[in-house]
This record gives C-alpha cells, structure tokens and sequence, in this order.
C-alpha cells in the first residue's frame, strides 16, 4: 500500500535538512569561542596558581615574620581556589553547553516578561540570546558567554512554557559529543515564531501548525500547549500520571517536568536525585540527549535491564516466559527459594560438645532455619541460627549433662566442628546465585508446586538454564534478582587478615601455580555461572523523583523494583493503558498502585496527536478498537487529503512486495519508514533493513508506530500494507 500526492500543508512549512545543518553550524561556531575561552580560562588559573606559589616563597631562615605568614596565607587561599577552578573547567568540559534561550525583553530589564513581580510592559522589546550550560564563562570584556545553570538568568529555561513564556519565543536543547554539537531540538513557546527565527523538531512541528490552518488550528494548539503546561507544573508532592495515546508528546512532557522539577526545587532533588527508568537502553540513549545533566549525580537514567546494580542485559525471553516471571505469583516462589536448604547442604548436625554428642536431624534443621529467618534477612541471620543451633543442642542434652547451661552454649558457640557445620550449611548466598538453583527442574517443581503449572515451572527453569547456557541474564530476571536482593540482605563482606611473615612463602607458591588455575577453571563446565555472578549487588539507592516512561509495558514485579528505590520519592509515571503487554492487566495495576502507597495522584490526559495525520488514525482505529475497545486513539488534528491504501500479495512474494512499496513511497516522503510486522516475519524480511541506506529494526508494534513517518503494517495470510506520511523527527529508527 502506498500513499501518494500532496504531503499537506505542514510539511511545506517544516524547515529542511540544509537549514537544520546551517543552524547547526551556527551552534558550533558559538561552541568553538566558548571552548577557545575555557582554554584561556585554564592558562589564566595556571597563572593564579603560579603567582599563589611565588607569595610564600622566602631565602630567610629562623623566625618567621608576620609579613611571611601573610605572603603563605595568600599562597594557600590562591593556590585553593586555583585548583578548584581549574577542577570545575576539567570536570564540566564535556557536555558543557547544553540549552539557549532566544528571548524578548524590555530595554534595561535583567528580569523576564511574565517573571512573578514583573508588571505588564508595553512598548519595544529587544531580543537577546542566552546559553546555558554546567558553567559560566565569560569572554575578556567579562560578558557572559555561557550561563551557570544555578543562576537566575538562566531559570527560563526550565521555568517557561506557552501558558508562561517569561519572555521566551525559543528554547534550544544542544545536543553535544565533547565540543562538537551533532543535534539540536526546538521548543516555540509563541503562538507564532518571528520571520527571522528558525525552528526545528517539535517546535516547527507547533509553529506549522499554527500557521497552517487559521484560527481553528491556533487554538488546538493553545490548547495542546495549555494541557501540557498543566501537566509539567503539577506540584512536586505525590504522582502525577499522564496518559495519552501515540504522538501526543507524553515524553516530552514528562522529560520538561523533570527539568522543572529540578530547577524548582534543587536543593531537595539535586540532593536525593532523580531516576529516569526507561523500557530499554536505546531509550534512555535517547533520553540523555534531550534531558540536560544538571549536575554528576543529580539524574540517572537506567532501563529495567540495568537497574539493578552488576546487571546489564538488553536480552528478552519469549512472552509467555516474561509473563510468568513478570507475575507476583514469582514473589511467593522466590519467598520458598530463600527459605529453603542450600542445595547440596548436610542435612544433619555432628559434634561433640562439652563431654556431649550432639546429633541435630534435618527436621531440627528446617525448624532452626524457619525460626531464624522469621525476625531476619538470610544473610543477616546466621549469628541468630547459631543461637538457636545452641539452644537445640542443649535441648537434647539437658538433664543429661554435669555442664550447665550458659557454659555448654558458649562451647557450643566456639566449636570448630559448629563452624565448619555453619560454613556448609549456613553461607551467605548472593540473590543471582537462589535464582540459578531454580534452573534444576526438580528443585524448581518443588518451590513452585501449588503456585506454578508443570509446564510453567518446566518454562521457567528452562528459561533459567538458557541464562545459563548464553551466560546473561534476561531483562524479566532482573527484578526476580532484585527481589530476592530484598529478601536476602546484601551478602557481607569476608574480613581480610593481613598476610603473616612465615606465609609469604606459600603465597609466592600460590602465585606459581596460577595459570594452571586458570585453566582449570576456564574447563570446568560448573563455573558457567561465573559471568552471571560477576560485581556485588548492594541495597539499592533511594531516590527524591522517580520518572517512569512507558509505564503500561511494567510487569508487576518490574513495579516492585522501581518501588524499592522511590520508597519516599515522588512520581511522574507516563503510559498508555491500551499499549499494555501484560496479560493481566489488573495485577500490573496492583503493583502500580502499591508502588504508590497513601501518595495523592493527579492525572492528565493528553488528547490530541499534533503529528500524524488523520488519515493514519482512522485507518489504525479500524484495526485496534475491535481488539482493544477501550485503546486511547487521540484525536489527530493534521489532513493530509489522501487516504492510506492496501494492497495484498501471497506470503511468498513477501519481501518483494513490501520492497517495492517502500521504493514507492521513499520519492513521496523524506522521512523515516517503519515496517510493522509479526515477529515470524523477520528472518524473511530481515533483507530490507540490511539494505544500504536503510537503519534500524522490524518492529512488531502498531500502535507505538504510528509516530513514524510512514508506516508499513503486515498481518498474516495476504498482506494488506499500511503506508502514509506522517510528522516525526527521526528518533525512532527504522528501516527507511
């Protein structure tokens, strides 16, 4: 199916590829006199330090002078802040400029039009440029260069939107790799941009549409502008939710209020930081472009494949297995993991004590251990189980025995044979380590018996022993890891004694021997758990603002982790109900709210897609509403006049028939093109995303697509195509 003809109104007025080029030239030329400066900069604090070593410098000896102890004063104060300069100009040089600002200002006016306490001006503006960066730099006539982020000058940055412009017409994200600026993104924050002034992304997107279509169109956008505003300036306290279908800009909003929320209240989040979860690493990438860092630790943005610390994975299992170990049912199977006996572990205590044999059997065991582990983490808990392997032991033997009490449990509690009892059957066990017994089929029916089917449990121990086999984890083990962290404790760390004089010459021995010992274990097929078990897995960090985007796409035990580190923090959670994959959707929502607690909750919906047109929707609401009736389709608000066509074709000529559309399309369209295709399709389609020229993947989603450009959708049998042009910078990648 192709869609051909006029492209409509609004594309005639975005700005082209040239002129994004030409303004990010502009940019770099800018960028190249700050960097120039920031060298003087460092030539200058090298000559501070200089002149602050020479101050203390004297040929006298004996008593020193008072006019010496001033001269070494003077030489510690400037060589201190010399040296912190010259830190700051090192540490911020990446990434150092990342925002402008182009505003309009009454002459003489440092203070913003619509800044609180400003009166209404009348009269000429004048327009002026800021640049905002991690650093302020002047130039030699000290004029500012670049605007520390901190300081008020540069608080319309994250203060203005359209409903409060603070004399902003355009707010300009730089996106830069060292000194080089390789992207830039607009936001108009004017019904209407001046002749003179170039915007591109999203802003050009608003601006084209308000110039497209009249009054009408002008107040759509005031009105999009005014419930986005709402959303970015809902208070700190609490969870903000904000819904909406595709295109109607829910990251961008939410990315604006983290920006907001920082800048507004920076001591409080700047000290107990943000989180930026995102589905994948590919998004939180993207993510770091358009969301400045204000400061080292102030944001951190992690995927749920790398929130838990010594954990980094992209990989995902099939959907059935996903779903089952996303379900909370895995809680109360991992709950019988931590509980039960380390495989493998003796399963009766010998010893003899005081005078006294001692013989604990595997049923005292069990109960020792269920005792112990009901006031405490396992891994916090074997001082407890030793107590109470006492306390047994001297159960048995009462009556029988001329020690008394306190004198038998405190031989107990130092005997040799106890602790090599405890090292065995007590060691402290790494949360990575409980989830991998769960790949013995066997001991897995077992913990799951009564809560999983045999063919769930066979699922998820082969899904385990997959992990095993390609040596990492999936994306769905990592809130399983996470929560058995929780229910384990971090595993404590082995005291080092220091070496003594008379063992050096066993250790230069154990130095001899060891590449035999790495090739040992390099051979030995019961070390495959190495490379899942490398780093340590500590309490996770707790954080002020926790941002979740695509948060329909959580399972509710991904809900759980994200919930472990925003246990006092506040939320901005963005979805779209009806793009959810969970087969269980109220369980999802479950978690959610318990992720949530007593927190007050405003929501905001966001109605209208600004970018797509028309036409692409009403051809998608035919295909998603019978599914999902209930699914968030926005209200499209650009026509392009030409409906999306079909075209059939039997799943043999596949490829070649899904090639020629895109051929056909690609002259109509500069932009990107999906193809949306099931997941059975992509070894035979897999072709025309290697072809030259083309970028990115297949992907499977429709809803999700249809920000792109053009869309291609298969379904099975013959395959009707679905193509059409659409409004979308490039940040999706597709095949084009």
């Amino acid at each position: 199916m192709t869609e051909r003809g006029r492209t409509g109104e609004v594309e005639k007025t975005r700005p082209g590829r040239d002129e994004r080029i030409r303004e990010i030239a502009a940019e770099q030329t800018y960028l190249d006199r700050v960097y120039a400066e920031l060298d003087n900069a460092s030539a200058r604090v090298a000559m501070v330090s200089a002149e602050g070593f020479a101050r203390g410098r004297t040929d006298r000896t004996g008593d020193v002078r008072d006019e010496e102890l001033t001269g070494l004063f003077e030489r510690d104060a400037l060589v201190y802040q010399a040296s912190r300069r010259q830190r700051d100009l090192d540490t911020q040089y990446e990434g150092l400029v990342f925002g402008r600002l182009d505003l309009e200002l009454p002459p003489g006016r440092t203070r913003a039009v619509g800044e609180p306490g400003q009166p209404h001006v009348s009269g000429p503006l004048i327009r002026e440029v800021r640049y905002v960066g991690r650093l302020g730099v002047r130039d030699d006539s000290y004029e500012p260069l670049v605007i520390d982020w901190r300081a008020p000058a540069a608080a319309p940055f994250y203060r203005a939107t359209p409903a409060a412009t603070l004399g902003v017409l355009r707010r300009r994200v730089l996106q830069c790799r060292g000194p080089r600026v390789v992207g830039i993104e607009d936001d108009l924050l004017v019904p209407e941009a001046p002749q003179d002034l170039v915007v591109v992304g999203d802003g050009a997107l608003m601006a084209a549409l308000g110039r497209s279509r009249g009054p009408r169109m002008r107040d759509i956008v005031a009105t999009i502008q005014a419930h986005q505003d709402e959303a970015i300036r809902a208070p700190a306290r609490g969870v903000a939710e904000i819904t909406g279908g595709p295109g109607t800009g829910k990251t961008v909003v939410a990315l604006h209020r983290a920006a907001y929320l920082l800048y507004s209240e920076r001591r409080r989040f700047e000290a107990g930081g943000v989180l930026v979860v995102g589905p994948s690493t590919a998004y939180t990438a993207y993510i770091e472009r358009v969301l400045p860092s204000l400061g080292e630790d102030s944001v951190v943005l992690r995927s749920l494949g790398d929130l838990v610390d010594a954990i980094n994975t992209g990989r995902h299992d099939p959907p059935d297995t996903a779903a089952l170990k996303g379900s909370l049912r895995m809680g109360r199977v991992l709950a019988r993991a931590v509980r039960a006996a380390v495989p493998g572990a003796p399963t009766a205590l010998r010893a003899f004590v005081a005078g006294n044999a001692i013989r604990l059997p595997e049923r005292t065991l069990d109960r020792v251990r269920s005792q112990a582990l009901r006031h405490h983490q396992r891994n916090t808990a074997r001082q407890a189980a030793r107590n109470l392997l006492g306390q047994a032991a001297w159960a048995q033997v009462e009556g029988e025995t001329a020690v008394d009490r306190e004198e038998f449990l405190a031989t107990f509690a130092d005997h040799l044979d106890v602790d090599a009892f405890l090292a065995a059957w007590w060691p402290p066990v790494d949360p990575r380590q409980v989830l991998l017994w769960l790949a013995d089929p066997d001991l897995c029916r077992r913990l799951s018996e009564g809560i999983l089917s045999s063919a769930e449990s066979r699922a998820l121990s082969d899904s385990l022993a997959t992990a095993l086999r390609l040596r990492q984890w999936s994306i769905a083990d990592v809130a399983l890891v996470d929560d058995l962290a929780h229910r384990l404790g971090p595993v404590p760390l082995e005291p080092t004694a220091p070496r003594e004089f008379y063992e050096i010459d066993e250790l230069d021995d154990e130095l001899a021997e060891l590449p035999q010992l790495a090739v040992r274990v390099g051979d030995d097929a019961d070390r495959r758990d190495e490379a899942l078990m490398r780093g340590r897995i500590d309490r996770p960090r707790e954080y002020a603002h926790v941002l979740v985007d695509e948060a329909q796409d959580l399972s509710p035990m991904q809900w759980r982790m994200v919930a472990r580190r925003g246990r006092g923090a506040s939320w901005t959670v963005v979805g779209d109900a009806a793009q959810s994959s969970w087969p269980d959707p109220q369980e999802a929502l479950q978690a959610r709210r318990e992720a949530f607690g007593r927190l007050p909750l405003q929501s905001f919906r966001l109605e209208v897609n600004y970018r797509n047109a028309a036409e692409i929707f009403a051809y998608a609401a035919q295909v998603i509403l019978p599914v999902l009736p209930d699914a968030d389709i926005p209200r499209a608000v650009r026509t392009t006049g030409v409906s999306p066509l079909d075209v059939s074709c039997p799943t043999a000529d596949l490829l070649a028939t899904v090639a020629r559309s895109v051929r056909d399309v690609a002259g109509d369209v500069d932009g990107v093109i999906a193809v949306i295709a099931p997941a059975r399709w992509r070894n035979v389609l897999d072709p025309l995303v290697r072809h030259p020229g083309a970028r990115g993947d297949l992907d499977s989603d429709l809803e999700s697509d249809l920000e792109s450009d053009v869309a291609a959708r298969l379904r099975g049998g013959r395959s009707p195509l679905l193509q059409g042009p659409g409004v979308r910078r490039g940040d999706h990648h597709r095949p084009g």
